[in-house]
């Protein structure tokens, strides 16, 4: 498509390459398409230069720019993020909450509020997410409880601010508005950590936006779900609780100096192809995701929950409905058989994104690939063998590792592996029984001194006592099973041994060759 707005920031970027102002300025390629393999990418990256505005003071451009995403979203203000959504959790964390103070947050937030709490020194308490049962008796974890944030706020005065995530990675939706009025009853600051649901809002049908339904502070990542580049997000702020030039100081901070023009080009173009045929791309995706949830259906070993549990139409979750399969092999086969790049695995299935942008012929290649994979699994019930080793031995697929954004992390799964063979007799972890996380461990110290301690590694299976010097989190749903601060308990490490013994993903551990199982602890209770 081309844009067809002469305001917007990649036509007046356009401008320059037609003019005769030479750029004695940064960048150092100048913009000159001999300058490397990459030249053809940099014709409209600058600096901030006369006439371009400036991302940390903006009047021009860049203003009016966010101004069109604030009119799009319904915000008060809007402010483009170059650093991702993680420099807004970080600048609307430390907006809201004063350094030392405390912030009531979802246990299974995003790594950047426990980032935002130890850079200002913070007091964390959380809230638990819900599960989600699904129709095959597993479970998906996620929402959060209004009632419990209004036990927790009658309770401690000293909150400065609530921080919940919905939808979740999974899509998996919060009661923003209830919450929103509890919040704003105690005169409490409501952070959203929306960067899955950039197009929440934006269509007939589809949920309301964190905006629309009273949050204070909302961030979306606009390159998850629209099309932008990766990297950019927007920032939304309404209501009289947030101090705004205070917001702007910690924007200031949290992003580069050196914004890309490139990227902030990006966010307008994907603002303006919403404004322009917004209706077009997602009636696009309405269509997809009711296809595949229609064509699946009838899956006998498979199951895509629908939008009565996932009401993101962007996620596409294809769970096993019984222990025929995990959802890493699932991951695993849809990418190396049928070269299909999933987003992420979790213990019981494969989590996919679909948005209006995917073509017809992609959407059919998944639709063919799940149902030729049930059939596949519905075999094997049968007494026959899925054997699918033979199609994957000559994949040049490289597996390497998978974006570290909450995600799995594995390594390629050797072409003989038995992976892909005798799967009916392959152990699985649907026997595992994730805790219920009525108590998190005790908190002897705050993140922030005990990530400052002085640490060392010691086996897992000594460390009852110990307080931890690092998160230990089980993948998904995110939920730190332990952070800094918290003490090991018993029970927790038999938790921890389970989940490795049954191969799920724990992160924060260190495994040597003999096997040994390492976490980091501070020094001062050595006993």
């Amino acid at each position: 498509m081309v844009n067809k707005n002469p305001k917007s920031i990649k036509s007046r970027l356009d401008s320059l390459n037609g003019n005769e102002l030479y750029p004695f300025h940064m960048p150092g390629h100048k913009r000159n398409p001999d300058a490397t393999d990459m030249a053809g990418y940099m014709d409209i990256d600058i600096t901030e230069i006369d006439d371009f505005d400036n991302l940390h003071d903006a009047y021009g451009i860049i203003l009016e720019a966010e101004k069109r995403a604030a009119k799009l979203y319904g915000a008060d203000e809007t402010h483009f993020l170059v650093n991702g959504s993680t420099s807004g959790i970080l600048a609307a964390v430390s907006a809201a909450v004063p350094d030392g103070g405390k912030i009531l947050a979802s246990r299974n937030s995003h790594k950047a509020l426990y980032h935002a709490a130890y850079l200002r020194r913070l007091e964390l308490e959380y809230l638990k997410p819900g599960r989600i049962p699904l129709d095959n008796d597993r479970a998906l974890w996620g929402k959060t409880d209004p009632v419990e944030v209004y036990e927790k706020l009658r309770d401690d005065s000293d909150i400065s601010a609530v921080f919940i995530t919905s939808p979740t990675y999974d899509g998996i939706s919060s009661d923003i508005k209830k919450i929103a009025q509890i919040c704003h009853e105690k005169n409490k600051i409501l952070i959203v950590d929306a960067a899955h649901g950039a197009h929440f809002g934006l269509y007939e049908g589809f949920p309301e936006s964190a905006i629309a339904q009273g949050a204070d502070l909302v961030i979306n990542s606009v390159h998850k779900t629209l099309a932008s580049m990766t990297q950019t997000a927007l920032i939304h702020v309404q209501g009289n609780l947030v101090n705004r030039e205070r917001l702007r100081r910690f924007l200031r901070i949290y992003q580069s100096s050196s914004p890309s023009y490139v990227l902030m080009a990006s966010i307008d173009s994907a603002i303006e192809d919403i404004r322009e045929r917004g209706n077009v791309v997602f009636k696009k995706l309405v269509s997809y995701k009711e296809r595949i949830l229609a064509k699946t259906a009838d899956c006998k070993k498979l199951y895509v929950p629908g939008i009565d549990i996932i009401n993101d139409p962007c996620k596409i979750l294809i769970s096993a409905r019984d222990e025929a399969i995990t959802g890493q092999q699932i991951y695993d086969i849809l990418r190396l058989k049928y070269k299909l790049q999933p987003e992420m695995a979790g213990d019981h299935y494969a989590l996919l994104i679909i948005t209006g942008y995917d073509t017809e012929d992609g959407i059919n290649r998944l639709i063919d690939a799940i149902l030729d994979l049930d059939k596949c699994l519905s075999d094997i019930r049968n007494g026959d063998k899925l054997n699918i080793g033979e199609e994957l031995k000559e994949s040049e697929i490289s597996c390497d590792t998978v974006s570290e954004n909450e995600g799995i992390c594995h390594e390629s799964a050797p072409k003989d592996s038995e992976f892909f063979q005798d799967m009916q007799h392959k152990k699985t972890n649907s026997d595992i029984e994730i805790p219920e996380l009525s108590e998190f461990p005790v908190a002897e110290l705050t993140l922030h001194n005990a990530w400052d301690e002085v640490q060392k590694d010691i086996l897992l299976s000594e460390a009852q006592g110990h307080i931890s010097g690092d998160f230990i989190n089980l993948y998904p749903p995110g939920i730190p099973l332990i952070a800094p601060g918290e003490v090991f308990s018993e029970r927790l490490i038999l938790n921890i041994e389970k989940y490795i013994n049954e191969k799920m993903n724990i992160q924060g551990i260190n495994i040597n060759d003999n096997g040994d199982i390492f976490v980091k602890v501070i020094c001062r209770r050595d006993k």
